[in-house]
């Protein structure tokens, strides 16, 4: 009976801390973790950043001016933290995520890796401690209501590909992934609702609809390509 009650109120916080970390839009990173001696040693920070933003939080460094809406209060957001839990052996990384009163929300599964090399191993282990957010963020996009595109375009030898991809909110855009989840292409907003700055790969332009149809919009060699891109939004 007292198995069967812990049990219970084990998976009862479990669910709580899920839902509640769902609940959030913004996050915060440490521009330096405690076990590494530099800022953004090994790039740990940036990727954890980016991997935030993968899963759906808008998500800024903790020495960056934040905007009046981030910044009014420090209760609007959650705090990441990754700890080193590793030793002379392998690499083990945890993801923590707390809120404003230092209540911890969310621990990652452990992350590990046996690479010798740190700047390899430290990526490894944090990918694989991320996993542990896969289905936060399923719950997140249903409760943001972020719906499959199906995205229809021409690539650069003319064949064309059709796949199943999702928009995430990022600060003044989106950003369009598909499942692995990979980011196909960023876009941020303009004065002008028709068009978008946009980056994709390793072209910059713009995404500008003329006539219900989007086109991407970059410079190759001094002359402007323009690349059909079918969007729906379902």
């Amino acid at each position: 009976m007292k198995k069967a009650l812990f049990l219970i109120l084990f998976l009862a916080s479990s669910l709580g801390f899920s839902q509640s970390v769902t609940d959030y839009k913004y996050a915060i990173v440490p521009s330096k973790f405690e076990f590494l001696r530099e800022k953004d040693q090994y790039r740990l920070n940036t990727l954890t950043k980016m991997f935030m933003e993968k899963y759906g939080f808008i998500t800024y460094f903790d020495t960056d001016i934040l905007p009046s809406e981030v910044a009014e209060s420090n209760c609007n957001k959650v705090y990441v933290d990754v700890l080193d839990k590793g030793n002379l052996f392998s690499t083990k990384l945890l993801v923590v995520v707390k809120d404003c009163k230092n209540t911890v929300l969310f621990t990652s599964l452990e992350g590990k890796s046996k690479e010798k090399e740190y700047r390899v191993s430290y990526n490894q282990a944090l990918r694989e401690a991320f996993n542990s957010f896969d289905k936060l963020a399923i719950k997140k996009k249903e409760d943001e209501n972020i719906k499959p595109v199906e995205m229809v375009y021409t690539n650069e030898i003319k064949s064309t590909i059709q796949i199943t991809l999702f928009a995430q909110q990022i600060e003044n855009g989106f950003q369009i992934v598909d499942t692995t989840p990979k980011v196909i292409m960023k876009i941020y907003t303009t004065s002008n609702p028709s068009c978008f700055i946009a980056f994709k790969g390793n072209s910059q332009g713009v995404l500008v609809n003329k006539d219900n149809q989007w086109f991407f919009e970059y410079f190759n060699n001094s002359k402007v390509v323009s690349e059909k891109m079918e969007i729906k939004f379902n």
